[in-house]
């Protein structure tokens, strides 16, 4: 079974880009297939406010915003674990100061660091860093 790490720049682009690019609907796909994604704990509030943020812009309804809850949460109970690792205040500030990151992308590139799993993400400085951090990418 495939195992990666999911940031919520991509997962949020299930539901918000339009059109979705390409690498995203593969993620997705390979989720409903047989992969299995790991996220850290912030990701839920990560999505919440992602969807909230849109719905407030208009970019979706609160209809759309509720449609994608319900299938984050099919995909919760079926291929996304989250993961029970902690990372401290000190390793994330650690990581996003050496990495040039937010604490929050740190977290995601911990996450992947420690469960030793490629990352799947649209985040650009966060690829950058995973680049220079050594961490594969999800295909």
């Amino acid at each position: 079974m495939i195992r990666f790490v999911l940031d919520a720049s991509l997962a949020l682009a299930w539901f918000v880009d339009n059109p979705v690019v390409p690498y995203a609907t593969r993620v997705k796909k390979s989720l409903v297939r047989d992969a299995r994604a790991v996220v850290p704990g912030l990701w839920h509030l990560e999505m919440a406010n992602g969807l909230a943020v849109a719905e407030r812009r208009g970019i979706l309804t609160a209809a759309n915003a509720t449609a994608g809850i319900v299938v984050i949460e099919q995909l919760l109970a079926q291929a996304i674990e989250s993961s029970t690792d902690f990372v401290s205040i000190r390793q994330a500030l650690t990581t996003a100061r050496t990495l040039q990151l937010s604490a929050y992308d740190a977290v995601y590139l911990e996450t992947a660091r420690r469960e030793r799993l490629p990352l799947a993400t649209l985040d650009r400085k966060l690829l950058a860093a995973a680049h220079q951090a050594g961490l594969e990418i999800f295909p």
